[in-house]
């Protein structure tokens, strides 16, 4: 049975889609549909530029005046204003969000709307909006990340000297400290946003204009299109922007994992150290879930989630490098199957911040139960360590202390994690450090921010994004 198109679809998609079946529309579209809702913004922002770009074009006659292409910008935002109040659709019939951006552009201004796909294909139209799209979340998840960071740091420093069993192996090792299991989550972030940074400056590179991969026998100023749009540099080589497709998205998905994995384990930690049999820390109650027949559980559901996640954000990474690693260059269709699991993955790494940033806020640090979990045999490091300072070879001490492990009782763990004042141990941590790499991670977040919303404010006319927000 043949597709039947609804009156109002474009010439360009009665010309794509006019006669393919439904099913196989439906199949070739996949999720799409659903998914590009999300990209209204940046196919609108990118489109604007690109229609910027082209009336400005040395051509006679002109691909579109200056006052049209005007007319088509505010269009384009009238057009994310509506996605914003939900009285924009995507349909089957329009397959992406693109077609249908140009389906409404030339309903409401006929030959106008007709042109704006010149010089272009939606091979690079996807590019750039996965790549504006992925710069917004990016950001804001570094921020995510930074907010945690910032609740642990806290905690550390409020707890900095209480002391904490150190464990190895999860057997009772040597004497630490709270501050010091805190702050080591706070520097894991701090890792992990550096991966997050490093993936953000790959993604910050322009694909427009690069067309199906070959460039176009037009003169475009692929250069004011990367301006225009707040990206740091194009993409030079015009196959390079479509093969980064997939691979780029492994690289964000890849950066967001290590994320999980901090997260992960450190829901881990706090899964164990709330157990009754420890009772190191007891977690917010309204953060933690009840049973529908025991009345008395207090559940960690939030962190078994995590914990969940993080194995799913790695599977949506390993995911795209397995549709991407054996695909030839140029543009090949199981691209589109990278997008779900890019999305995915970043909404997955975002919410699991926002979530465990309250947490550890909320936590309670149990002190009595902290130091019955020092047994005497806890010490013996550091007691082999001071024999060695008084002139013993270690070795020899090492035996020493295994043969006389009586002589631990009583010693203090409070005094025990004061005696370690050398760089990053319990008494050597460099809190105020970290808190500045905090706040210098802050001001990359705001600088970035500003830039990138000063040039998309700059090419709408219209404040950006609070115009958007207003429209809500």
């Amino acid at each position: 049975m043949k597709n039947t198109l609804s009156k109002h679809t474009t010439d360009v998609g009665r010309t794509m889609i006019g006669t393919i079946r439904v099913d196989v529309l439906a199949y070739t579209a996949g999720k799409d549909v659903e998914l590009d809702a999300r990209l209204v913004d940046a196919d609108c922002i990118g489109s604007a530029a690109h229609v910027t770009m082209l009336a400005g074009l040395p051509l006679r006659p002109r691909i579109f005046s200056a006052r049209a292409g005007a007319r088509i910008v505010a269009e384009l935002v009238r057009i994310m204003h509506r996605a914003r109040r939900g009285a924009f659709t995507i349909t089957l019939q329009d397959q992406d969000v693109h077609l249908a951006v140009e389906r409404e552009l030339t309903r409401r201004l006929g030959e106008l709307g007709r042109k704006i796909h010149t010089g272009r294909s939606r091979n690079d139209q996807v590019a750039v909006d996965l790549r504006l799209f992925a710069k917004e979340q990016l950001l804001a998840t570094i921020e995510e990340a930074l907010a945690l960071g910032a609740e642990l740091l806290i905690q550390a420093r409020r707890n900095r000297g209480v002391p904490m069993v150190g464990r190895t192996h999860l057997q009772p090792a040597m004497p630490s400290s709270v501050g010091l299991w805190a702050s080591a989550y706070t520097e894991d972030l701090l890792d992990d946003i550096r991966l997050l940074k490093g993936a953000y400056d790959l993604n910050d590179q322009c694909p427009l204009g690069s067309a199906a991969g070959y460039g176009v026998p037009l003169p475009l100023d692929r250069q004011q299109v990367s301006d225009l749009l707040g990206f740091r540099r194009p993409i030079h080589n015009v196959l390079h922007a479509g093969n980064s497709r997939g691979k780029l998205e492994s690289v964000i998905l890849s950066a967001l994992s290590q994320v999980m994995i901090t997260l992960s384990r450190l829901a881990e930690d706090l899964m164990l150290f709330t157990m009754p049999e420890f009772g190191y820390f007891g977690l917010p109650p309204d953060m933690c879930t009840g049973s529908s027949i025991m009345p008395q559980k207090n559940n960690p559901d939030v962190l078994e989630l995590v914990r969940a996640r993080a194995s799913r954000v790695m599977a949506c990474a390993q995911a795209v490098m397995d549709i991407v690693k054996g695909l030839p260059s140029g543009y090949n269709r199981d691209l589109q199957e990278t997008k779900e699991p890019f999305m995915l993955g970043l909404t997955m790494t975002r919410a699991s911040l926002r979530i465990m940033a309250p947490l550890v806020a909320g936590l309670k640090i149990n002190r009595e139960a902290l130091r019955r979990g020092f047994i005497p045999a806890v010490f013996a490091t550091d007691h082999a360590l001071s024999l060695v300072a008084r002139g013993m070879p270690f070795r020899d001490a090492y035996h020493y202390v295994k043969k006389h492990l009586e002589e631990l009782e009583g010693l203090d763990p409070a005094k025990a994690i004061a005696l370690k004042t050398h760089v990053g141990a319990t008494a050597g941590l460099d809190f105020a450090g970290m808190a500045r790499q905090l706040t210098a991670e802050r001001n990359f977040v705001s600088a970035e921010k500003r830039r990138f919303f000063k040039a998309i404010s700059r090419l709408l006319r219209v404040p950006y994004p609070e115009e958007m927000q207003n429209a809500e």
